[in-house]
């Protein structure tokens, strides 16, 4: 069995059905079928560019979200075009306006006003990375007045710290690598983040280590431009059949991503 094949079998309601003659676009994704291509927005730090063709690939947790955006694609019968952004604003505007298709954001109240949500793919606990013979032990320890957390400018691990802290300052750097090198010149005493990108670090700074607590979590989803229902429940299925087939719990594993949790499937409706 081909790997086309084999996603098409675990896919369930596929995004086309055979006649005699012709093959007949899923109305809800006929759009995407006749581009011939998906446009995924994509935030830069998370991704890599190949030194001889210039081709995104996968970095942290775009590894595994590459494998699972070419498998829709396969499903779709399209290509995958991946269109990278600096920043998270800037991929989430390119969703809102229309020039990308689809992304992957953590769910988040306020982006929940400008684009619609899939059901949960993955989750990722919220945490922080401390130096060697940091004091802080927990999150607790942290909240005291003079402590000061490097954080990603507009990143959804640092809305959710800011409506929990009370005293620490928060330092601010426009990327995850910018805010690390924060935490390694002593200009802040922990950084923020989720916890793959935080382990993944933790390798790279000499006694370091990720605290086991928690502040939070990042809960990612597929996300589409608004107005589109019938693209949000396409999307929404594919979401559900790939966590239900183990397909993005392999994707994890291919990617050797550490503390990615398979989001639970959702509820069935009665």
């Amino acid at each position: 069995m081909t790997r086309r094949e084999f996603i098409t079998l675990i896919g369930g309601a596929v995004a086309w059905s055979r006649t005699a003659d012709a093959q007949v676009p899923d109305p809800r994704v006929a759009d995407l079928v006749r581009a011939g291509r998906i446009r995924v927005a994509l935030f830069l730090p998370l991704y890599a560019k190949d030194p001889v063709t210039g081709e995104l690939r996968g970095n942290l947790d775009g590894v595994f979200l590459i494998e699972i955006i070419q498998a829709l694609a396969e499903r779709l019968g399209v290509e995958t075009q991946l269109v990278g952004y600096p920043t998270p604003p800037e991929a989430m505007n390119a969703i809102k306006a229309g020039a990308c298709d689809v992304g992957f954001f953590g769910i988040d109240p306020v982006r929940a006003a400008e684009v619609d949500f899939s059901p949960p793919l993955v989750q990722e606990d919220y945490t922080y990375l401390v130096p060697a013979g940091s004091s802080i032990q927990s999150i607790t320890d942290s909240d005291r007045p003079g402590v000061r957390i490097a954080v990603v400018r507009n990143h959804a691990s640092t809305a959710a710290l800011s409506r929990v802290l009370k005293n620490a300052e928060l330092v601010y750097a426009e990327t995850p690598d910018a805010t690390l090198e924060l935490l390694r010149t002593a200009q802040a005493d922990a950084m923020a983040s989720a916890r793959p990108l935080l382990l993944l670090y933790s390798d790279r700074v000499h006694g370091s280590r990720v605290l086991e607590e928690r502040y939070g979590a990042l809960i990612l989803a597929m996300v589409v431009r608004k107005g589109h229902p019938g693209r949000l429940a396409y999307m929404s299925e594919f979401v559900e059949e790939a966590k239900a087939s183990g397909l993005v719990k392999r994707a994890v594993e291919h990617a050797g991503v550490r503390g990615v949790e398979v989001a639970p499937l959702r509820e069935p409706t009665r």
